[in-house]
């Protein structure tokens, strides 16, 4: 099971790239959408649509897209406006720099909080 399956439910959207990046998959050849211009990026969902959770579930497809992450099932992905906040336990501090350095390259990530997340 991947990370966006374990952690929201859900499917990878039909256009992952466009969704790591927090782009409307809906807009084909269009510059900017009215209806994503109004949503702040780390509110853009899956599909170019408001969700509150948007950039937690971008990061958690971008850790599924990267061969390198498995699904470690003792870890979430949370956020708190741009700041991506990762819960939980990690097997060793080269996988959480990895996942740092993932979730940064999300559209709309500002940050990533590690405090809760523990090695081991």
């Amino acid at each position: 099971m991947g990370w966006l399956k374990r952690l929201f439910g859900l499917e990878k959207p039909n256009n992952p790239q466009e969704a790591v990046q927090g782009t409307p998959a809906e807009a084909p050849n269009v510059a900017s959408s009215t209806a994503t211009e109004s949503i702040p990026p780390e509110r853009v969902g899956l599909n170019g649509e408001y969700d509150q959770s948007g950039l937690a579930k971008r990061v958690a497809l971008a850790f599924d897209q990267d061969p390198q992450l498995d699904d470690i099932d003792t870890l979430y992905v949370a956020q708190t406006g741009g700041t991506v906040v990762l819960k939980g336990k990690v097997p060793n501090q080269q996988i959480l720099n990895k996942m740092v350095s993932v979730a940064r390259q999300v559209n709309g990530a500002t940050a990533v909080e590690t405090n809760q997340v523990t090695i081991g």
